[in-house]
């Protein structure tokens, strides 16, 4: 009766973290090496014997980037998140109908805690986060292990939000750049779908740090191009080198090379015809000069004569495309275009009918005309003076989102800024009648308080684009227009405090009955929890939340799709109560786990699925 009783008394919990990639990482090499795996530990003298025979790679001299601060990065990544993002209605729009989030908080944590349901679903990311410049980095030094210390990773202070700097004289300028991004693009690949692409913008200070670790992170077989951006339309003559810096990059990577990563541009149909009504159909001349020199690709270097009028082509510089006996194929098949003139170049016919794909490679130089300028142009039109410095144009996004997404896609930008993404992700679904999704993430960052934003009432840069998106979506009018917005917030569960050893025994049974009998923190908000319980079991921020009574029990419902999850925080729940909820076998509840006796535990927890706080 004892071990029946225990096993009563430990019904499954519900999760008060983020998943532990660290954990997970093992268990995977666990399941395919189990050999490997020691006590939750990896046994590497067992790996290096198992790969004797294999090239290992040990030691100091091998290629790769290191920096001080790298283990620390991977700390980061190890260590779970145990707050919670809490629902803003107020600041939200139409919160009951959209399926856009904007999420104020650190990405780091936030990214964490997007982990479990989000895993896999994202189709497209961009980010431009914070170039290394040696001024306002925001983003301390600080490896704290859990959400309490989120306001002081920060910078937060009853004040606001204090900046420090990251000046070039400092000797961890690139190393504190690097600890900060690396752990967030690790946990953003993680959340990519398998055909997801990430963009990185990215100026010539971090750039070749940036592609090193996006090699490490995502493997350098999925780097898909550097595009290059013309951000500035006018010289700048300040540079002290004598050069204006006219462009920046974006770096972008795809998440499984196997997949087609950017959808390219439309060919121009209008220039297939069929002036000679060849009965294969329309067509278009295309080049066949070669691209090698003659010492390099030798037999494709030869006099083209054209067999009917022996009018010989002679041979380009660098040779012909096509070897001889692929050319002799193509003159029986009627596909060469003969000039009338030896002076004249011979063309291939290429058959509409024939394309694998109708769309043409996409150049890595983005399209002229898109500037930096045009970015706080819109800014300017949107609030009526200059809100924002330096923000993307949204035209510039379009051009992304356009080439990796379709209808329903989620595209996720965790350095949101002022809403660029969000507002070109709405301005897409208005011009062509579809439904993508986005979730931005911006951490609460101060502004300049002699800036024309701070004077017109905004008090950090989470106010502006949330504004932002507000009077775009109002400037738009169509498609899904509207937001949800959560706050990152210090976890609803009571956090153990730990004790030195000066502490008595007494101060210890108190803290451990407190936390047997009340395991969430004085003053909770009911919604508060449901959301941190939804997000930390797996389901949809978008999931459908309701508050209900029936009988004499209050609860709260959370549909997500085909799954369903039902709470209450009844101080005691009898068997007749939970039979009141009419709950099926796939649905959980969740309860307090003091509202349960014994008795009621059996009967419930026998045939349905109980998760308990």
């Amino acid at each position: 009766m004892g071990k029946k009783s225990d096993k009563i008394n430990h019904m499954n919990k519900v999760n008060i973290a983020s998943i532990n990639t660290g954990n997970e990482n093992l268990d995977k090499l666990r399941r395919v090496f189990p050999q490997f795996v020691k006590e939750n530990k990896i046994d590497f003298d067992v790996l290096k014997i198992f790969f004797e025979d294999e090239e290992i790679i040990t030691g100091e001299e091998k290629y790769g980037l290191n920096w001080t601060g790298k283990s620390n990065a991977f700390k980061l990544i190890r260590t779970p998140s145990v707050g919670t993002l809490t629902p803003q209605e107020k600041e939200s729009k139409n919160w009951d109908k959209t399926e856009n989030i904007f999420i104020e908080g650190d990405s780091l944590e936030v990214l964490k805690l997007l982990q479990k349901h989000y895993r896999e679903k994202i189709k497209m990311i961009y980010i431009d986060p914070p170039y290394n410049t040696g001024k306002d980095f925001i983003y301390k030094d600080n490896y704290t292990e859990n959400i309490s210390d989120y306001y002081e990773k920060t910078g937060q202070s009853k004040n606001g939000i204090k900046m420090t700097t990251n000046p070039e004289s400092n000797g961890r300028y690139h190393s504190d750049w690097l600890t900060m991004i690396y752990p967030r693009l690790f946990l953003a690949k993680n959340l990519l779908r398998d055909d997801g692409i990430i963009f990185v913008s990215i100026d010539d200070i971090e750039l070749i740090n940036l592609r090193i670790i996006l090699n490490e992170i995502f493997g350098e077989e999925n780097f898909v191009a550097t595009f290059i951006w013309k951000s500035r339309q006018n010289k700048d003559n300040r540079n002290i080198t004598g050069v204006s810096i006219d462009h920046e990059y974006i770096v972008c990577y795809s998440r499984n090379y196997e997949n087609k990563t950017i959808k390219g541009n439309e060919r121009k149909l209008e220039q297939y015809s069929n002036p000679d009504s060849d009965p294969r159909g329309n067509w278009a001349s295309g080049n066949m000069v070669g691209i090698l020199p003659e010492n390099l690709r030798p037999n494709c270097h030869y006099d083209l004569i054209n067999p009917k009028t022996g009018i010989n082509y002679g041979k380009p510089k660098m040779g012909w495309r096509y070897e001889k006996t692929t050319m002799t194929k193509l003159i029986a098949e009627n596909r060469i275009i003969w000039p009338t003139s030896s002076g004249g170049r011979p063309r291939k016919k290429v058959f509409l009918k024939e394309l694998k794909d109708p769309f043409t490679n996409l150049s890595s130089i983005i399209r002229e005309n898109i500037y930096t300028r045009h970015g706080t142009k819109e800014i300017e039109e949107l609030f009526g003076f200059r809100a924002f410095d330096f923000p993307k144009p949204s035209i510039l996004i379009k051009e992304l989102i356009n080439q990796v997404t379709q209808d329903q896609d989620i595209i996720l930008d965790f350095f949101a800024g002022s809403g660029t993404t969000a507002h070109a992700v709405m301005d897409i679904n208005a011009e062509n009648g579809e439904k993508r999704k986005w979730i931005m993430v911006q951490l609460p960052e101060a502004i300049n308080e002699e800036s024309q934003a701070y004077k017109a009432g905004y008090k950090n840069i989470v106010e502006i684009a949330r504004e932002r998106i507000r009077r775009a979506g109002k400037k738009i009018s169509k498609g899904d227009i509207d937001f949800k917005s959560l706050s990152l917030t210090k976890s609803n569960y009571r956090q153990w405090n730990i004790l030195t050893d000066k502490d008595d025994k007494d101060k210890l049974k108190k803290q451990m009955k407190l936390f047997l009998e009340k395991p969430l923190v004085d003053g909770y908000d009911e919604k508060s929890v449901v959301y941190e319980i939804l997000l930390k079991e797996g389901y949809n921020l978008n999931s459908k939340v309701t508050q209900g009574k029936t009988g004499n029990i209050k609860y709260w419902q959370v549909i997500d799709r085909v799954k369903k999850l039902v709470m209450t925080f009844e101080k005691k729940v009898t068997k007749d109560q939970f039979e009141f909820l009419k709950l099926s076998e796939e649905d959980t509840f969740v309860c307090l786990d003091s509202a349960l006796d014994d008795t009621t535990k059996i009967n419930i927890g026998r045939n349905f699925n109980v998760k308990v706080i």
